[in-house]
């Protein structure tokens, strides 16, 4: 039997991709084990779909002064030899990783060891720690045609993000119910995230009663920001996380309002749903929503609001003319190259263990 080591963690941007890749693998007669940190989110997710799941240690890599910079080091080395160990233990024919500081020793190890090695990189521009995997990858595959000028020529490969097929089964009707309403309004679906966005749920909450003329409104705020004064309020339900009805609510939706995160603007582009894009400052992040959004937009996927730029008429006007112009937005996303990005990397993983 074919073994694979996936890889990947510290975000769910970094093991949801993984998932989505499991029952191709299985179909496909795969062997699948995981390795992440110790105590990191990706144990209990992984656990949750009976995949074995091996811990290494893990620090972070910075580019700032901190303390721990003196340390984690040493955490890394350690994670390193424990990666070694695995591949000694486990022998797999494969290793595809999908980021995160974690992912570094495994990979480094699995060259070690002569193992093939794929890595993903969702961001337009390579992060860190896939940095340091670059020279030990046999392919890289990324999510936007700009991004392969920064890998190295040869090994990149244009495919998009693994999808969670889940996502495709959803039952629009089932999300109306669950929501409460019915088929007289378009549905408006916000995502600001797991942790919210303050700008973005006061402009919604701001211009509420105008959207509510038009729309039907889900909103996932976030941990903490439920609004408890618009409880009750018809056709706007107020959520901090969805997981399980998360495809039925893709599937009624007409109109998403979301962050410009990797893996969630490429679910946005695999489901066709027409968008607004308000990526996470400069200030919060290294940019990459921002380059992300971008590159969504240049392809017609997507209309960006900065997020400075926020107000509650800026996305009343935003929301109107994505609206009006959705017709025109699905046809670009038909397009797109990127249709089927769990058959193309199951290709280059067929291609590397042969």
């Amino acid at each position: 039997m074919k073994r694979i080591i996936l890889t990947g963690g510290g975000t769910a941007g970094h093991v949801t991709p993984n998932m989505a890749l499991v029952p191709a693998l299985q179909k496909k007669g795969f062997d699948i084990r995981y390795i992440g940190s110790y105590e990191g989110m990706e144990r209990k997710l992984i656990e949750d779909i009976n995949i074995p799941y091996y811990g290494i240690s893990s620090g972070k890599l910075r580019r700032y002064f901190d303390l721990k910079n003196f340390s984690d080091p040493f955490k890394v080395m350690k994670g390193y030899f424990e990666a070694r160990a695995f591949m000694r233990k486990l022998k797999p024919d494969i290793v595809f990783s999908k980021g995160g500081f974690v992912t570094v020793p495994v990979v480094l190890a699995a060259k070690h060891k002569g193992i093939p090695v794929i890595i993903h990189e969702s961001d337009m521009t390579p992060g860190l720690a896939n940095k340091l995997s670059l020279p030990s990858a046999s392919k890289v595959c990324c999510n936007f045609p700009e991004t392969l000028k920064h890998l190295p020529e040869g090994k990149a490969v244009l495919t998009g993000s693994p999808i969670r097929e889940e996502l495709f089964q959803g039952d629009k009707e089932k999300g109306l119910q669950f929501c409460g309403f019915d088929h007289t309004k378009p549905v408006l679906l916000i995502m600001g995230g797991s942790l919210g966005s303050v700008a973005i749920n006061n402009a919604v909450r701001g211009e509420l009663d105008t959207l509510l003329k038009k729309f039907q409104i889900v909103h996932l705020c976030g941990n903490g920001n439920l609004d408890k004064s618009l409880e009750g309020t018809s056709g706007y339900v107020q959520f901090e996380y969805i997981k399980d009805e998360l495809r039925d609510l893709f599937a009624c939706a007409d109109l998403m309002i979301s962050r410009a995160g990797a893996n969630a603007i490429c679910e946005i582009l695999a489901l066709r749903k027409p968008n607004i894009l308000i990526p996470l400052s400069a200030q919060a992040s290294r940019g990459d929503q921002i380059l992300n959004a971008a590159s969504f937009e240049k392809q017609g996927y997507s209309f960006v609001l900065q997020e400075e730029d926020v107000t509650e008429e800026s996305l009343l006007n935003a929301v109107n003319t994505v609206y009006e112009k959705r017709a025109d937005y699905v046809h670009a996303m038909e397009q797109s190259k990127l249709a089927d990005p769990i058959a193309t990397i199951m290709g280059l993983i067929d291609e590397l263990v042969k």
